[in-house]
C-alpha cells in the first residue's frame, strides 16, 4: 500500500511543481519558479521511493 501512496503523492507534488514553475516564468518571479523546481524534484523522489517499495514489497 505504501507504494501507491508514495507514487500518488509524488505525482501530485510533481504536477504542482510544474504549475509553480510556469506561473513563476509567466509572472517573472524567479523565486516561485525555483520553488516549483524543488517541489517537482521532491515529487520525482517520492515516485522513485514508491517504485522501490513496490519492488521490495513495502519492506522499506
Amino acid at each position: 500500500m505504501g507504494e501507491l501512496k508514495d507514487t500518488a503523492k509524488g505525482l501530485a507534488n510533481e504536477a504542482i511543481g510544474n504549475v509553480k514553475q510556469a506561473a513563476g516564468k509567466a509572472a517573472k518571479k524567479p523565486e516561485l519558479e525555483a520553488e516549483g523546481l524543488v517541489q517537482e524534484r521532491k515529487g520525482e523522489a517520492q515516485q522513485a521511493l514508491g517504485k522501490v517499495k513496490g519492488k521490495l514489497g513495502d519492506r522499506v
